[in-house]
């Protein structure tokens, strides 16, 4: 894999998305495919914890703080309510090989395998949503004109997910289209 491929998982609350990605990352991995994860809080979220200098400087008024070791680095940008950063700005900041896995933006224009369960009582997203290009469920959809996986099958939705995943370029220009 050559560049930076992108798809999302996309699906209501307790659909399992965050589980899938649990179990869906070292399978991934141990073919050989460096994975970057890139996901949506609706809420929020604290990545630092009390006492740590990090939050210490952010709770005395930084509004950048980058934390740094030997094995990794994060940035903390505080943004002001309403300045939420868009979906292409946060692809960019990747590193340019691999693949990346969206959870959430479930709205935007990129390529989503949706997550379905149906005990969560929600109809499915993608008869309406033309970006989803698979689906992950505990229920079949003979109808759905889409590659149908089950969720337990982890294997067939890396096959799946390596197979649809969209050149970083492409998914830039139809995010900044939409």
């Amino acid at each position: 894999m050559t560049g930076l491929r992108v798809i999302g998982l996309a699906g209501w609350s307790g659909a399992g998305k965050t589980t899938l990605l649990a179990r869906l990352i070292p399978v991934l991995v141990a073919r050989a495919v460096r994975v970057a994860t890139l996901k949506h809080a609706h809420h929020t979220f604290d990545i630092d914890q009390p006492g740590k200098d990090s939050h210490v400087h952010r709770q005395a008024g930084a509004s950048e703080v980058i934390v740094s070791s030997a094995r990794r680095w994060a940035q903390i940008r505080e943004v002001e309510e309403g300045a939420e950063a868009r979906l292409p700005d946060l692809l960019r900041r990747l590193t340019p090989e691999g693949l990346v896995l969206i959870e959430g933006f479930k709205r935007e224009t990129h390529p989503k395998l949706e997550v379905f369960r149906a005990a969560n009582g929600r109809p499915p997203l993608h008869p309406d949503d033309p970006r989803i290009v698979g689906i992950a469920s505990d229920v079949a959809f003979p109808q759905a004109g889409l590659p149908v996986v089950g969720l337990d099958d982890i294997a067939a939705i890396a096959d799946l997910v390596l197979d649809r995943a969209e050149p970083l370029d492409t998914v830039l220009a139809n995010l900044e289209r939409s």
